[in-house]
C-alpha cells in the first residue's frame, strides 16, 4: 500500500521529529513559553491554509468518496484541532491583534507553498499526499508522548489533542483516502510530495526553536557587507 511505502521512506525524518529538542523539551516541561507561543502563532497560519486545501482539493475532484472525505477532514479540523488552538490562545492571552502583527515565517511559508504546489501539479491526490504527514506524524508523536506526558498543563493538553480518539480516527480516514487515490501511475510523485511534507514537518520544530524571522541576523548582515 502507498502508506506502507510512504512510512518506510520517511522513517528517518519522522524519528528525527520525535527526537527533536522542541518535542523533548515540551515533554520535559522545559520548553520556553515564548517558544510555544511562537509555534502556536505559526501553526495558526499553517492550519488555516491546511483547512483551505481540503476544500480546494474537494472542489477539483469528481470522485464522491474523495470529496466526502476531504470535506469531512476540513470540518474535523475546524471543530477539533483549530478549536483546541483557540483555547490555547485564550489561556495564553494570544489576541487577534497579536496574531495580525505576525506573518508566516520562511519555513511556514515554504511548507504552505509546497502543499499548494502539490495540488496544482498533481490534483487532489497530490494534496492528499501533501497533507497526510501532518495528520499522521502528530498522531504518532501524541501516542509516543502519552505514556510519560508533560508536567506543564498546556503542553499536556497539546499532547492529549493528538492522542484523542477523534483525532486518530480522522487520521485513519486520511490514511485510507491516501491509499485510495494512489495508483501505479502516480505513486512515485505522491511519495515525493509526502517526503517533502515530512521534511517540512521536521523543519517546523526547528523554526519554532529559532523563532525564525525573515530578517538577517547580525552575523549574517556583517558577513554580507564584508563580502563586498
Amino acid at each position: 500500500m502507498f502508506t506502507d511505502q510512504a512510512h518506510t521512506a520517511t522513517q528517518a525524518l519522522w524519528d528525527a521529529s520525535k527526537r527533536h529538542p522542541f518535542i523533548q523539551q515540551l515533554q520535559a516541561g522545559t520548553l520556553p513559553a515564548a517558544t510555544f507561543r511562537y509555534y502556536l502563532i505559526q501553526d495558526h497560519f499553517y492550519l488555516h491554509e491546511f483547512g483551505k486545501l481540503h476544500d480546494l482539493a474537494a472542489d477539483q475532484s469528481d470522485d464522491p468518496r474523495v470529496v466526502k472525505q476531504l470535506r469531512a477532514g476540513a470540518t474535523s479540523l475546524r471543530d477539533g484541532e483549530i478549536a483546541v488552538r483557540q483555547t490555547f490562545f485564550d489561556r495564553l492571552n494570544v489576541t487577534p491583534e497579536e496574531i495580525a502583527q505576525h506573518a508566516p515565517a520562511p519555513t511556514c511559508y515554504a511548507y504552505i507553498s509546497h502543499i499548494y504546489r502539490a495540488l496544482m501539479t498533481h490534483g487532489p491526490a497530490g494534496a492528499v499526499a501533501g497533507l497526510l504527514p501532518c495528520y499522521w506524524l502528530y498522531a504518532e508523536i501524541g501516542q509516543a508522548l502519552a505514556g510519560t506526558g508533560s508536567p506543564v498543563p498546556i503542553y499536556q493538553s497539546w499532547i492529549d489533542t493528538y492522542n484523542a480518539d477523534d483525532y486518530t480516527g480522522s487520521m485513519h480516514d486520511q490514511l485510507a483516502l491516501a491509499n485510495y487515490v494512489a495508483t501505479p501511475a502516480n505513486t512515485a510523485a505522491l511519495l515525493a510530495i509526502f517526503q517533502k511534507s515530512s521534511w517540512y514537518e521536521l523543519q517546523f520544530w526547528q523554526m519554532a526553536l529559532d523563532q525564525e524571522k525573515w530578517s538577517l541576523s547580525d552575523s549574517e548582515t556583517a558577513s554580507a557587507f564584508s563580502s563586498h
